[in-house]
């Protein structure tokens, strides 16, 4: 049996690997080089602790008021886009409590296996690309956030998550040497956290040397289909043809549905990132800082910078206020660290694919039985790339999945 993979980011690369895996032959059809994709810059985070979908109570309000701020965290551009306007409607729609509840599980489920699947494939693939389980500290400043914290702390715990509060002299001790300003935090150990520069490079070069496949500068213009079965996908001078193929695009997968007569709500959110390689202190814990919306990660010796969520169409444009927001934000936290704004050119940015409702679409097409979907995994695909892949391989093979998926149903919008 064979499969493609349109889309070689850390979703598609996954989904390769475990079809590989289970016996399939796959080729990936990249639209670049691969060099340089959403994972790249990823803050290299796994987060079972991230169990709120980003469609909640309060962001519709706190939207709003971050939109007037150019260097807010959240940011969505005004537009007379019908694909913006129809996203936002649908946002607006599910983001109520009773979403989060029932979406709590499922995120808390798909990201625990992804993390036991991320030490599997380091033991199975050799490749070292830093996987720490040191958990990322939750760092507030307000008493409106500690009240918040505290109680997402009962939620997580009521979930069966490893969470712990703790105040500044607590936190100070697993940070020692470094100058804190905060009101509190809150210790998720069930995270873990990683290089993604090394994963990515380590996979791609794994999965070659295992026979898989990577067509780079591969673009997708058209699908061929019979019935409810794909029959092959074509670029402007080549067919390519297999048994199932997989939608892994991120932020381009709308278009790439689209030439099937498919429907998958998402819009492109931008993140920026940099890196510090010679920090003025070590970090050796994750955080989050939660006000500012901003992760900050240990990596290679250095450090990884990243945040913003910025919603509108795909562009190559950098908004350097947008990292003022990020470099201005950090030493309100960590007063040692007054960090220069880093040169355009150092500046990483890419693009989240997010769904309306929070949630990734991970399963097979209702239209076509031999096409799967595999995107919308916003700020979290690098940490749920594996057990996406699984899902994936498991749905192709007619094989139970690990966790119930139903929540992440592909069909959700058509």
């Amino acid at each position: 049996m064979k499969a493609i993979i349109i889309g070689g980011g850390v979703i598609g690369l996954f989904s390769a690997y475990y079809l590989h895996k289970s016996g399939w032959e796959v080729d990936i059809l990249e639209q670049g080089d691969l060099s340089d994709n959403c994972s790249y810059g990823n803050a290299g985070m796994v987060t079972p602790s991230h169990f709120v979908p980003l469609a909640s109570p309060g962001m519709i309000e706190q939207g709003i008021r971050w939109m007037f701020d150019s260097k807010s965290p959240f940011y969505v551009k005004p537009s007379f886009n019908k694909d913006l306007i129809g996203w936002g409607l649908k946002f607006m729609k599910s983001a109520t409590k009773k979403h989060v509840e029932r979406s709590a599980g499922g995120l808390r489920d798909i990201s625990l296996l992804s993390r036991n699947l991320y030490h599997e494939f380091e033991k199975e693939s050799g490749i070292d690309f830093g996987l720490e389980d040191k958990g990322i500290l939750m760092l507030f400043k307000s008493q409106k956030v500690e009240e918040e914290e505290i109680h997402m702390v009962e939620k997580a715990t009521n979930l069966g998550l490893d969470a712990q509060y703790l105040t500044p002299e607590e936190t100070h001790k697993l940070q020692p040497g470094i100058e804190l300003d905060i009101l509190g935090a809150v210790h998720y150990h069930c995270d873990s956290h990683m290089s993604p520069n090394k994963l990515m490079k380590g996979l791609v070069k794994y999965l070659e040397a295992e026979g898989v496949r990577i067509h780079r500068n591969t673009e997708v213009t058209k699908k061929n289909q019979d019935g409810n079965k794909i029959t092959s996908v074509s670029t402007k001078d080549k067919e390519f043809t297999a048994d199932n193929y997989v939608i892994a695009g991120g932020s381009w997968s709308p278009g790439i549905a689209k030439l099937a007569g498919l429907n998958i709500p998402l819009m492109p959110g931008k993140g920026y990132s940099f890196m510090v390689n010679d920090p003025v202190k070590k970090m050796t814990i994750p955080s989050i800082l939660c006000e500012a919306r901003v992760a900050i990660t240990p990596m290679n010796g250095g450090i990884r910078f990243g945040g913003t969520m910025e919603i509108g169409k795909i562009n190559k444009q950098v908004n350097m206020n947008r990292v003022r927001g990020i470099v201005e934000s950090v030493p309100k936290y960590f007063p040692e660290f007054k960090l220069p704004v880093p040169n355009e050119k150092d500046v990483w940015f890419g693009f989240r694919p997010c769904s309306p409702d929070g949630l990734p679409y991970i399963g097979i097409s209702s239209k076509y039985k031999n096409l799967a979907i595999a995107t919308g995994h916003a700020m979290i695909g690098l940490g749920l790339a594996p057990a996406t892949g699984k899902l994936i391989a498991d749905a192709f093979n007619g094989e139970k999945p690990l966790i119930e998926a139903g929540l992440f149903d592909a069909n959700r919008y058509q």
